[in-house]
């Protein structure tokens, strides 16, 4: 039986903390920024957490 593959696109977009939990990047960060405030663009560059109910699903696609 062949190796299982892990995604490709879902390895590129999220990271394991150390903890176990899994980081991702937030949205809106990547253009029209002119109309956000700087409060709003400075909470976008921390890194969010997949919820709970994604969490496996986001996992089978990591390990492979």
């Amino acid at each position: 039986m062949p190796k299982m593959k892990s995604n490709r696109a879902a390895k590129k977009r999220f990271r394991m903390s150390a903890s176990g939990h899994i980081k991702r990047k937030k949205a809106y960060h990547s253009h029209i920024l002119t109309k956000k405030s700087q409060h709003r663009k400075r909470n976008l560059r921390k890194p969010g957490a997949v919820t709970a109910s994604d969490a496996p699903r986001v996992r089978r696609m990591l390990v492979g």
